[in-house]
């Protein structure tokens, strides 16, 4: 049989060579024992690892070879069948652990993945963590330089000075260039240049509002980056070479301007702004961070709310220094007042005890005199005394009463009376005048009003016979009718007006008292004056006729204190006149301590002094001192 030649031939053992094999066996077996105990090590000093079974099977693994190449020391020379067997084993046992290690890192590896994949997500996580810190100190300085600005622009409520602190302290903190505010006018058609840092252009530089630049920060909350070369940003002189410097500009809103002026400032805008110009060194590269622009947006806001504390602060002071002006006014009033009540008082105790007295004793002497035999023109002497005492007589009586309405002495006299009393006195008063005239009365009582009231008789009948000594007064012919009666719960919403509210309740009752009279009558225009103090209307028939002006002014005084309303009617002069009260009276249960009157509920009058009777001429001869007064003028 040939020989094969494709067969390598055998090569005879080199003794070097099996050498070199022999050491590097002997280290790399040393290498492999050394691993495990560099695994166990970290194994027990890592406080947490999820694949120790891992370890302990790559490490038996590792174990296996390094074991395998330690026995194959002993193969490189001659050696038994107990080496070969045993060398067999140990790369048997190393195939199958390597093998079952293999397979385990096929299943291993997906958890190693997503093991790095949240390292990753940590580290960024963590890179995060780091910009929000970053971005936590940055706010954090902000506010303090916020702070920081805060207590010095409040430091003083002076709106000059928060203003200029304002720019310095700017200009200090950013380390500006240059830093400038632009106010309105007063036109409100041009900003003005007001504050500047460094005072290198005018103050009192002007440009035109309506600017598209000046329009974008106006309608913007935030500061914003405007161009170098625009109005705004000139405010410094252009001198040499320069790279152009980063400017921004904020709104400052103007929440109160009143009284606030500088050079031409706007006294008051609903809604007006300010514009905050702030430069950056153009000798270097600085640009605009986000943290310091959101800090001048702080201070702009802050430097609105300060003016308008200064602002409050002055308005506050004007108003005290104006309080303080009208208290010193109303303490020399009051003293004036005073003075004036102390005169009133002293003029009012003279006509009491030194006026009234003699003008009493004049018409009771008059009054005797009249009963005597005189001339004719005698006769006419004496009754112009008396017409003129009794006029003046009257006048003393409605000044004091007036006095006493008007300084709140006077106190109704409230108690029972008879009220059908009042009206049958009230015409025993009346009727002689009016048969004197040749004039015909009426009284007509209600068949409902009570016998007795309760209330302040001597002002009701005080207020009766003023109106009814009007009508006699002011009626040359025709006839006067007095009509009395309770007013129905139903109908007292007919009667209501802005200042009289009457309204239904037990134990009371509201007593309407009208009289009609064909005199001269009220004009329209005169109507509304008629309850004026010393106000006298002058109509066409009522020329002739002399009064004080007081009687009615001090009806309406009693009517309005018994709780009721007063009123005038006419269709014009020489119509007649309708005068109606409304009171307010209680109603009385004891009718027994008043002797009952058969008194007619209709009282016809005459028409002439005859008719009259003995006993009313008896009356009207009795003198005027003892009379009640009747001779009162609208």
């Amino acid at each position: 049989m040939e020989r094969c030649d494709c067969i390598e031939p055998l090569w005879p053992t080199d003794e070097l060579l099996i050498k070199y094999q022999y050491i590097s066996d002997f280290f790399i077996a040393l290498a492999y024992f050394s691993i495990p105990l560099e695994l166990i090590y970290f194994v027990k000093k890592s406080s947490f690892f999820p694949y120790r079974w891992v370890l302990i099977q790559f490490g038996a693994f590792i174990v296996l070879c390094g074991a395998t190449h330690l026995i194959n020391l002993w193969t490189f020379t001659t050696h038994t069948k107990t080496v070969a067997m045993v060398m067999t084993v140990a790369k048997v046992s190393t195939a199958v652990v390597s093998c079952a290690t293999a397979l385990m890192l096929v299943h291993i590896i997906p958890d190693l993945l997503s093991v790095k994949t949240r390292e990753l997500f940590l580290k960024n996580k963590a890179e995060e963590l780091d910009w929000e810190m970053g971005l936590i100190r940055t706010q954090e300085e902000t506010r303090r330089h916020v702070r920081m600005l805060t207590h010095e622009i409040r430091s003083t409520l002076d709106r000059h000075t928060i203003l200029k602190t304002t720019i310095v302290e700017l200009g200090r903190t950013l380390g500006l260039e240059e830093c400038a505010l632009w106010m309105p006018s007063r036109s409100g058609s041009s900003l003005q240049l007001s504050h500047t840092l460094r005072h290198q252009i005018t103050v009192g530089s002007s440009i035109p509002i309506n600017l598209p630049v000046i329009n974008q920060v106006f309608s913007s909350n935030r500061a914003i980056i405007i161009p170098h070369t625009c109005p705004l940003a000139r405010i410094r002189p252009l001198a040499g070479r320069y790279v152009p410097p980063e400017v921004a500009a904020v709104r400052v809103p103007l929440l109160n301007l009143s009284n606030f002026q500088i050079n031409d400032w706007p006294e008051l805008s609903a809604k007006s702004y300010a514009i905050m110009v702030l430069m950056l060194p153009s000798d270097s590269a600085r640009n605009w961070h986000v943290h310091e622009l959101e800090l001048v947006e702080v201070v702009a806001d802050q430097v609105a709310v300060a003016l308008s504390h200064a602002a409050i602060l002055e308005e506050s002071m004007r108003a005290r220094d104006l309080l303080m002006e009208q208290n010193v006014a109303l303490d020399l009033a009051r003293r004036e007042a005073e003075m004036a009540i102390r005169a009133r008082n002293d003029f009012l105790a003279v006509m009491n005890h030194e006026m009234r007295t003699p003008m009493n004793a004049i018409i009771a002497l008059s009054s005797l005199l009249l009963e005597t035999e005189l001339t004719p023109e005698q006769r006419l002497m004496v009754e112009t005394v008396l017409k003129s005492s009794n006029l003046l007589a009257t006048l003393i009586n409605d000044v004091l009463d007036l006095s006493k309405l008007e300084d709140g002495s006077l106190e109704l006299e409230i108690r029972a009376f008879n009220l059908h009393a009042v009206f049958k006195e009230v015409m025993s008063f009346i009727r002689p005048i009016a048969a004197i005239k040749s004039l015909s009365m009426s009284v007509m009582l209600a068949p409902d009003l009570p016998l007795c009231a309760i209330g302040d008789e001597k002002r009701l009948m005080q207020t009766i016979l003023n109106i009814s000594g009007n009508a006699v007064k002011f009626t040359k012919e025709g006839h006067i009718t007095l009509v009395a009666s309770v007013l129905k719960p139903d109908s007292l919403r007919e009667f209501r007006t802005s200042d009289f509210h009457p309204a239904a309740s037990d134990g009371h009752f509201y007593l309407k008292v009208q009289l009609k009279d064909t005199g001269c009558g009220i004009s329209p225009q005169d109507l509304p004056h008629v309850f004026t103090k010393f106000a006298q209307t002058q109509p066409g028939g009522n020329r002739g006729y002399s009064g004080s002006g007081l009687g009615l002014a001090i009806c309406r005084r009693f009517v309005t204190l018994m709780g009721g309303h007063i009123w005038l009617e006419s269709e014009g002069a020489g119509r007649g006149c309708t005068a109606t009260f409304i009171i307010r009276l209680g109603i009385s249960d004891n009718t027994n301590a008043y002797q009952q009157q058969l008194i007619p509920q209709v009282w016809p009058g005459s028409g002439d002094a005859d008719s009259a009777g003995p006993e009313a001429l008896r009356e009207e001869r009795r003198p005027s001192s003892l009379k009640p007064r009747y001779q009162r003028s609208v």
